[in-house]
């Protein structure tokens, strides 16, 4: 059942077992294995279709970076990179070695991290159920035949949901982990099914990588038009990423992940994740056809027993189903996975607060303060009557996958903008017209219209006013757009509580941002907002 097995086997990792391996398989075979071992089914479209537990969504409190001589002075230790010693390291690896000597099957797949060529990173994965091996061989970027033969891995990634953290002697939290050892290049994951945890961990490897070669690795999607200007789209998880990169009118790079060198915009992945729940044929056209393909695969998606229909509103079983599937599967999408270097630079909030405007302009200096802020909310629950939003700031809009201090990317975000003539753009895609419970959601063919506006360049001639609590531009007037929208506090009926909600609203982003004055130079600080009392 094996094919295209290279010449240096798992040996070269220290890895020994009595399983039978299977190396590099094809979709079709693994979602043959994925099925015959029940690990999943197929729906009625042919996408496979399978349940990830208790685990729907990242265990980032379980995440552990190895303390060492190697990353003391150059991990940024805290909330979300957490220190393990290279003893409870050392007692993981071991029990993790002899979990694989027992193992009846292994799958392994050896693939790329990184589009382009001069900074991808060579890495192996081993799983023990074939869906996973399916779902990080749709993900990551996928080698030739030929480069296969001599597939040397720099990095290798173990995956065994099966596997049972023992807090005692592995200094974890509990029984799940994900233990991170850039000495040793070698990350161990055990106790979650949820196979994001493999792409995140290749995402957050490079992150520590890139930043020395001063390519720029970015939580984002992109995408470019027929003139080649290539569009980059930052936001948290509800904002919008994946939705508006998949343009039909544009080319398709990436939906998540991606590095910015002299010469590109470079996807790190081979396919797209995407949340699955709700997702309308009529507003996300391209990505709702991948759950009618062969060579997706549905994480907690729900689907009836007998007819393998699927339904993609219940959320019994997660509000974060996900869909992966191959990047090709959206019919624009680039060959290649890369891009000419950003004309336009696109931070993504969606503000429950209904504060924000709909589209901002930035200067360069606040880029880098609302980038290393990475602001968003989220609505506070689903209990009734519970309607306050939450802010979530989340550095660099991806604060759980940056191993380095966030001054590190922001100052090499503020240089690459500018250095080619970037424009920034601040995007409110959350509520309008009053918070969250009172409000509506922007409406996407507004933000449609705002942003083609802007990526084209006919936004850069438009009449802008200075927003009195943030500071940057706010267009005044765009073709196409109610003029009334582009004014929040217009939109809101008590124009009282409107200041209130946004005095409250800068006061959270002040307070935020002081762990990283310091690290920033005079003309970001200034960027701050303030209320207009205060001015």
């Amino acid at each position: 059942m094996s094919e295209r097995i290279p010449d240096a086997g798992l040996e070269s990792q220290g890895i020994e077992t009595r399983a039978d391996l299977h190396w590099n398989l094809v979709t079709a075979r693994l979602v043959d294995a994925a099925v015959r071992r029940g690990e999943g089914k197929l729906s009625s479209d042919g996408p496979l279709v399978v349940e990830t537990g208790r685990h729907t969504g990242r265990s980032a409190q379980d995440k552990f970076i190895v303390r060492d001589a190697e990353t003391d002075s150059t991990v940024w230790w805290g909330k979300s990179n957490k220190a393990m010693s290279p003893e409870h390291f050392a007692a993981l690896k071991a029990d993790f070695m002899a979990a694989l000597r027992d193992k009846e099957d292994l799958y392994i797949q050896d693939l790329f991290g990184g589009s382009q060529p001069e900074y991808r990173v060579n890495v192996r994965v081993v799983t023990e159920l074939a869906w996973h091996n399916l779902f990080i061989r749709t993900m990551l970027v996928r080698p030739e035949e030929h480069e296969l033969k001599n597939f040397a891995a720099e990095y290798t990634i173990v995956d065994l949901p099966s596997f049972r953290a023992d807090p005692s002697k592995h200094g974890t939290r509990g029984e799940t982990v994900i233990a991170v050892n850039y000495s040793e290049k070698l990350i161990l994951i055990g106790g979650t099914r949820y196979a994001g945890e493999m792409k995140k961990s290749v995402f957050g490897l490079l992150n520590y990588l890139l930043p020395p070669t001063g390519v720029m690795p970015m939580h984002c999607s992109a995408n470019m038009g027929a003139d080649g200007s290539t569009a980059v789209f930052f936001g948290l998880s509800g904002t919008g990423k994946t939705t508006l990169s998949a343009d039909a009118s544009r080319t398709l790079i990436g939906d998540d992940e991606h590095g910015w060198s002299d010469d590109a915009v470079f996807n790190f992945e081979g396919g797209c994740y995407a949340k699955m729940i709700r997702l309308s044929a009529d507003a996300e056209p391209e990505i709702f056809a991948t759950t009618k393909r062969f060579g997706t695969v549905l994480e907690n998606v729900v689907m009836d027993p007998v007819t393998r229909q699927l339904d993609l509103d219940d959320n019994s079983l997660a509000e974060n189903s996900r869909g992966a599937y191959p990047i090709d599967f959206i019919p624009n999408s680039s060959e290649k996975n890369m891009g000419g270097v950003p004309r336009n630079i696109v931070m993504l909030t969606a503000d429950a607060y209904g504060v924000l405007p709909p589209i901002a302009k930035l200067t360069p200096d606040q880029a880098m303060y609302h980038f290393l802020s990475g602001y968003t909310a989220r609505v506070a629950g689903t209990e009734i009557g519970v309607t306050e939003p939450d802010a979530t700031f989340s550095t660099c809009f991806g604060a759980p996958f940056m191993p380095r201090h966030p001054s590190v990317y922001g100052n090499l975000l503020k240089e690459r903008i500018a250095k080619g003539g970037v424009d920034c753009w601040l995007v409110n895609t959350g509520w309008t017209g009053g918070k969250y419970g009172v409000g509506n959601r922007m409406p996407i063919k507004a933000t449609r219209a705002l942003l083609n506006a802007a990526i084209d360049g006919s936004l850069n001639s438009a009449e802008f006013r200075t927003d009195p609590n943030f500071g940057f531009q706010v267009p005044v007037a765009v073709p196409g757009v109610d003029s009334a929208i582009l004014d929040p506090r217009e939109t809101w009926a008590n124009k009282a509580e409107y200041d209130t909600t946004a005095a409250k609203l800068v006061d959270l982003f002040v307070e935020n941002f002081a762990q990283f004055a310091d690290h920033v130079d005079e003309g970001v600080r200034q960027s701050a907002p303030r209320t207009p009392a205060t001015v």
